[in-house]
C-alpha cells in the first residue's frame, strides 16, 4: 500500500466512524548522524520513524489522534477514538478543513531529493576533517566536537475534501565547535553548514578552520560601558530580527490581539526600499514544499515591500478569524492542528558592504551571538543578552561579553540598514544589519 492509499483508507475509516470531515498526515523519516570529539567517535546513531496523524471534525468540533502503526487493520479503532474525542471537546467556530485547496504540484522542480545516502564511514570522515582542521589552528586548546548528519523525510496528506499529495526532502549537515584559551579564560565558537544536497554542503576543513578562528577572536573579552549606540548584527544573528517581525505578522498572534504589529497592515514597518520575501518554491530551499499543511500551494510573496507590511501570515483558521483567505502558510505535525509559519524567508540585501555599513560608526557594537529571549510580543519591547565586538572608528575592536542590548522592535525595524552579504544558509536569512540608537547595558 502506498502512502496516499494508506491515508485514504484512514480518512475513509474516519468517515465510517461518523466524522463529517477528516484529514490524515503521514511523516516517515530516516536519519544517520555521528558525533566525534578529540579524535574519538562519541555517538553513531541511525533512526527511522513512521508517524500517522488523523484529524476529524464533527461540525465545529475537532480532535486529533496519532499513531506509529502503519497497519490499516488498526485504522477503524484509531478513527473511532478520534470521533469519540471530538464529541466531548468544545466547538471551534474557526476550525475546519480548507475552504478550498490547490491541486498538488509536482515537487520535481524544487529539487528537494538528493539520492546520495552516505555511509557511517563517510560521515565520520567529514566530522574528522572538520575537527582536525579546527584543532590544527594555533591557539585552539580543546574541542566540543564535530557532528555530521544525513536525513530524508517523506510527507503525505489526504483530506476528505479531495486533496491528496506527497513529497520528500533530503538533508545533509556538518558542524564543528572549537575552544580557545585555558581555565576560566576559555572561549568557544562554532561553524556549520546545512543543505538539501550534499554538493552544496560546506567544505569540512573550512568549517573547522572558521570555528577555530571565531573562537580565537573571542579571547579576553571585556564588559562594555553602558550607552546608547548603533548595533550591527552579524548574519548568523540578524535573521532573528526577521523572526521577530514575522512572529508579529503571524495571523494567529494578530487574531489573538497579542501582536505589536496588529494595527500595522498596509503601513510602514521597515525603512523605504527594504523588502522581506517568503518563497516556498525556491529550488533546494531548506523549507521548500509543493503544498502546505492544508493542501495550499502557496506562492512567492513579499511580506514587506518597500518597507510596507503587505500581508499577514495565515493558515485557514487564522484567516477565518480575520475575515481573510489563507496565504498557504499552514505548518503542522501529526500530533497537532495546523498553525501559520513561514517557509524560505529572507531580507533582500542592501547596496553597502558590511565594512561600508560600519565605516562611519565612531563607537558601536557588533553582535555575533545572542542569549535569551526577552521579547514582549504585545508591546515589541526587546532585551537580549549578547556577545560580540566593539566597533571603534569603523573597525572591529576588542571582544565584549556579559552585556545586554535593548530597544523596541517597532523603532528598531524603522532604523535598520542592510548590507549586501545575504547568503541562504538557514531557511530564515538576512544580511548584516545595522540598527541605530539601541541601548547597551554593560559596566
Amino acid at each position: 500500500m502506498n502512502d496516499l492509499d494508506r491515508l485514504s483508507s484512514l480518512v475513509a475509516a474516519a468517515k465510517r466512524a461518523g466524522a463529517d470531515a477528516a484529514d490524515a498526515l503521514l511523516v516517515q523519516n530516516a536519519s544517520l548522524s555521528v558525533s566525534r570529539r578529540l579524535g574519538k567517535i562519541e555517538q553513531l546513531e541511525r533512526s527511522e520513524g513512521f508517524d500517522l496523524g488523523l484529524r476529524v471534525f464533527l461540525g465545529n468540533r475537532q480532535a486529533i489522534v496519532s499513531s506509529t502503526d502503519p497497519d490499516p487493520k488498526g485504522f477503524p479503532a484509531l478513527a473511532e477514538r478520534a470521533v469519540a474525542m471530538a464529541r466531548v471537546v468544545p466547538e471551534d467556530p474557526y476550525g475546519g478543513l480548507p475552504d478550498s485547496f490547490d491541486p498538488p504540484r509536482d515537487a520535481g522542480p524544487l529539487d528537494l531529493i538528493d539520492a546520495t545516502e552516505p555511509t557511517a564511514e563517510e560521515l565520520i570522515a567529514r566530522a574528522a576533517a572538520a575537527e582536525d582542521s579546527a584543532l590544527a589552528v594555533k591557539g585552539i586548546t580543546n574541542s566540543e566536537g564535530a557532528d555530521a548528519g544525513w536525513g530524508r523525510v517523506r510527507i503525505a496528506l489526504v483530506m476528505s475534501n479531495g486533496f491528496a499529495g506527497g513529497f520528500a526532502r533530503s538533508s545533509h549537515s556538518l558542524s564543528c565547535t572549537a575552544l580557545a584559551g585555558t581555565g576560566t579564560g576559555m572561549e568557544r565558537d562554532y561553524e556549520w553548514s546545512s543543505t538539501v544536497h550534499l554538493a552544496d554542503l560546506g567544505d569540512p576543513a573550512e568549517i573547522g578552520r572558521k570555528a577555530a578562528e571565531k573562537a580565537l577572536r573571542r579571547l579576553n573579552p571585556v564588559r562594555a560601558k553602558t550607552g546608547r549606540i548603533p548595533v550591527v548584527y552579524d548574519p548568523r544573528v540578524s535573521s532573528s530580527l526577521l523572526g521577530h517581525l514575522t512572529g508579529a505578522a503571524n495571523g494567529a498572534s494578530v487574531a489573538r490581539g497579542t501582536s505589536f504589529l496588529r494595527e500595522h497592515l498596509g503601513k510602514q514597518v521597515l525603512p523605504k526600499g527594504m523588502t522581506v520575501r517568503d518563497d516556498p518554491m525556491r529550488p533546494r530551499g531548506l523549507r521548500s514544499r509543493p503544498f502546505d499543511g492544508e493542501g495550499m500551494a502557496g506562492a512567492p510573496r513579499a511580506i514587506v515591500e518597500d518597507g510596507v507590511l503587505t500581508t499577514w501570515i495565515l493558515d485557514w483558521r487564522s484567516a477565518r478569524q480575520l475575515g481573510m483567505r489563507s496565504t498557504g502558510h499552514a505548518s503542522r505535525g501529526t500530533g497537532g492542528p495546523p498553525g501559520p509559519a513561514t517557509t524560505n524567508l529572507w531580507l533582500e540585501p542592501g547596496a553597502m558592504t558590511p565594512a561600508q555599513l560600519m565605516a562611519d560608526i565612531a563607537e558601536g557594537l557588533y553582535v555575533h551571538e545572542m542569549i535569551g529571549m526577552g521579547i514582549n510580543g504585545v508591546t515589541g519591547d526587546y532585551s537580549r543578552g549578547a556577545t560580540g565586538f566593539m566597533i571603534r572608528n569603523g573597525q572591529l575592536a576588542e571582544p565584549v561579553a556579559e552585556i545586554t542590548i535593548a530597544g523596541n522592535l517597532k523603532d528598531m525595524f524603522l532604523n535598520m540598514t542592510a548590507a549586501n552579504d545575504l547568503e541562504f544558509r538557514r531557511g530564515t536569512d538576512a544580511p548584516t544589519i545595522r540598527v541605530e540608537g539601541m541601548t547597551l547595558a554593560g559596566a
